[in-house]
Order: C-alpha cells, then structure tokens, then sequence
C-alpha cells in the first residue's frame, strides 16, 4: 500500500516546522508540490528550501500545476464553482498517485499552515480514497497556523477571558456581518475587503500579511475609517508588488468590564 503524508510546514517561517515535521520530511521518498503560477513561484521555492534543509534520505520532487479556481463567482455559484475545482484538484491528485508514487512507498504534500484549517487537502485525498483507483492511507502532521503566527506577532491572545472566538472567511462576514455571540473572529481568505464596513463600531483589528516571511506586514488598531483605508492601502500596494497576498486579521469587541473574570 502506498503511504501519503500530509504536513503541516507553518505559515512562512522555515523555523515554524515542527519536530514531528521535520521527521516526516525525512521519512518521506517523494514530495508533491503543487504549482499556483508565475506570481506564487517563491511559495515552491520555500517548500524546496525546506526540503533542502531537511530532506536528507534519496528523494524525488514532482511539480504539478495547481489547477485554476473562479474566485469571482456570486454566491449562488460559489459552491458549485469550488466542487468543480475539488474535482479538477483530485483528478491531479489521482494521477500524482497513481504514476508518480510506487507501492509501499511514502509520499507527502506540504502544506501552508496547519492542515485542518481552510485546506482542501485533506478533503481532496478523501474524494481520492473514494474513487478506489489507487490504494493509499495518509497520516496528517499538524502545522503553525497563520491564525497562531498572527496572535504570536502581534503578541495577544486568540480569545478574551471566558469569551467565544469565531473562524470565518472574508466572504461570509462580508455577506452577513460580525456573527452574533462572538467576540473576538478571525477572518481569513478575504480578497472583499469585509472589514471595511465595519469601521466605527468599537472594534480592534490585528492585521497581517505574508506571516512568517521576510515581507511580513503587521497593522493594528482602533479599527476606525482612516485605519481601515490605511489597510486598504498597504494591502493593495503589497499585491501589486508581489502579484499575490496571504492575509489573516483578528477582530476583537472588547468585553464589557462586568464581563470580565
């Protein structure tokens, strides 16, 4: 039976792998790296420097391009839009398996953060193992997520005391607004620009970009108008420059004092 390792390599800093990464990566006999184009080109360039730095055993590197995705579409059409992207993504996970892993061998994908959170990975490997062309298990070896490295820069915590925190995406705070009960959200995948709107209601923003890495970008504050056109401005002046963004913010409503314990 083939072996598939799923691991989770941080958000950008090669000193984010863990120990139980760096073992995997030296367990591993061929790596999978998937391509995302001409602007992501240094994302695989940091995979191959870790894999430089720790790959140590006989290995094999296989490049495949990632396949396109429609981040445009409406609402209506944005389930259906990314199903069919599941399904072009684990037509290439399907072949990478098939032609470029031997049996009883052990292969792995990288993966940006931590696995289990906003990843298609796994999902993908599932509707693999359930077309039953290939006979394969995977392990998953969770990794530093771009939520943990942004509350480590920004040197606070993911929730207030005894108080909720949400996860969301920037497209469903954007369409129904700060979810009722939670306190402190962590927006992420937000090309919308959804906390703009939300200036001048007494929330905090912690704000980053490119986490972890030598372009790291770090904004926080009242989140009022001029600091939500600030972020604006940074964030669209940083994508024309690189061709491309990775950010993650924390808003926070701050606890009433009674509230407090």
């Amino acid at each position: 039976m083939k072996q598939i390792q799923v691991i989770g390599i941080g958000a950008g800093d090669p000193d984010q792998l863990t120990l139980q990464a760096v073992r995997a990566i030296g367990a591993t006999d061929v790596f999978f790296l998937l391509d995302k184009g001409e602007d992501k080109a240094e994302l695989v360039a940091l995979r191959e420097q870790m894999l430089a730095e720790h790959a140590h055993r006989p290995h094999r590197v296989v490049v495949a391009r990632d396949p396109d995705r429609d981040r445009t579409a409406a609402t209506p059409g944005y389930a259906p839009a990314v199903d069919d992207w599941r399904r072009r993504r684990a037509d290439v996970f399907e072949r990478l398996l098939i032609d470029e892993l031997a049996d009883g061998a052990c292969g792995a994908f990288l993966v940006w953060g931590d696995p289990a959170l906003y990843d298609s990975t796994l999902g993908t490997l599932e509707e693999v193992h359930a077309r039953g062309t290939v006979d394969f298990d995977w392990t998953v070896v969770p990794g530093v997520s771009s939520v943990s490295s942004l509350t480590a820069r920004h040197r606070t915590g993911l929730n207030q005391v005894g108080r909720p925190v949400q996860i969301t995406t920037g497209r469903r705070l954007a369409e129904g607004g700060l979810p009722d009960g939670a306190d402190d959200v962590v927006v992420m995948l937000d090309a919308r620009r959804a906390f703009a709107p939300l200036a001048g209601q007494g929330l905090h923003i912690y704000w980053g970009a490119y986490l972890g890495t030598p372009d790291e970008i770090l904004v926080s504050g009242l989140l009022d108008e001029p600091l939500a056109a600030h972020i604006t401005r940074v964030r669209e002046e940083a994508r024309a420059r690189k061709g491309w963004i990775m950010d993650t913010y924390l808003l926070r409503r701050p606890a009433a004092r009674d509230d407090r314990s």
